[in-house]
């Protein structure tokens, strides 16, 4: 049950990344995305001395919504 909140948890940062970031994916790229994101989120954060993902929480979600349009924003960099 865990895995699938945090899948959950993944494809709510991924969607809100995409609609901040004006992108278009399908779910399955959104749950990446989102999932990747809070991974690079929570290094950005941790590395700045904040704590990055604590768990299922609205800042957690935060920074998860802001690892996920950082990659994005990469991938707009390397794709063009």
């Amino acid at each position: 049950m865990n895995i699938l909140l945090w899948i959950i948890f993944g494809a709510a940062a991924g969607w809100l990344a995409d609609i901040i970031m004006a992108s278009s994916h399908g779910l399955i790229e959104d749950i990446i995305l989102g999932i990747i994101g809070a991974l690079i989120g929570g290094f950005i954060f941790n590395a700045f001395g904040a704590p990055g993902v604590t768990g299922f929480n609205l800042y957690s979600l935060i920074v998860a919504v802001i690892g996920a349009a950082i990659l994005i924003f990469l991938g707009r960099l390397i794709h063009r």
